[in-house]
């Protein structure tokens, strides 16, 4: 069992953050200590204090983690583009190893830590380094997610089949409305035929949440809801205590 689980998606935009807050709270809630991480945030915003990561706010606030904020993302561009693009333009390098040091640090720390990717597993992280590199070196399990509309099938996947040739273990897939359009034939079908081509569990389904921010983070109200729609035992079981 692994201590820790990355958080990747089928494209950005999907929802990864909420996923990745939503399951560390409702964790909590099932009596685990959790750490969050998301090793590099693009498109931080200027502030007197600094750059502001939204994605690393959003996860400190849900879970009230008191960790240093250079554990849990290490490295914080402004451009809101692939990292490695961001760090160059910044004329600044990432090192990989400065991440999975961060990583291993944190796992002293919590039981276990969720990780959240940018983007999607085949991300440039550095030059030749992907997303999908940076999983393999911290050997732990993914959960993908994806949109539930038109398009949904071809991009889940050809996710999931490249991370399985990769031989990483996938936990399953969880399905997020990022809008509150209702539901036509493809949002009712995909899952279904999904599970069906690919065999991954599906975890669940969650509705598009509504005034959902980083500034106004109702963390009781999101962990009802992933405890409600999201099979949070069966993901607890790949997590070591």
């Amino acid at each position: 069992m692994a201590k820790g689980i990355f958080i990747t998606g089928t494209d950005t935009g999907v929802g990864k953050t909420v996923v990745a807050g939503g399951l560390a709270c409702a964790l909590m809630r099932e009596g685990f200590d959790v750490g969050v991480m998301k090793p590099v945030q693009t498109g931080c915003l200027e502030t007197a204090d600094g750059l502001l990561a939204p994605d690393t706010n959003f996860l400190i606030n849900i879970t009230d983690v008191r960790d240093n904020i250079d554990l849990i993302t290490p490295y914080r561009f402004k451009e809101p583009l692939a990292p490695s693009v961001s760090a160059e333009t910044e004329g600044r390098e990432i090192d990989i190893e400065r991440i999975i040091t961060s990583y291993n640090l944190l796992t002293k720390i919590h039981d276990s830590i969720i990780v959240e990717g940018v983007g999607g597993i085949l991300v440039p992280i550095w030059k030749d380094l992907l997303f999908i590199d940076l999983i393999k070196k911290l050997s732990i399990p993914i959960i993908i997610v994806a949109r539930t509309g038109l398009g949904t099938i071809n991009h889940t996947l050809l996710t999931a089949r490249y991370a399985h040739d990769n031989g990483i273990e996938i936990i399953g897939i969880i399905f997020n409305h990022t809008d509150k359009k209702e539901d036509g034939i493809a949002e009712r079908t995909n899952p279904d035929i999904i599970k069906r081509l690919c065999n991954i569990p599906i975890l669940g389904i969650l509705p598009f949440i509504n005034n959902l921010n980083t500034e106004d983070v109702k963390s009781g109200n999101l962990c009802n809801i992933f405890s409600e729609k999201i099979d949070v035992k069966y993901i607890k079981s790949f997590l070591s205590v």
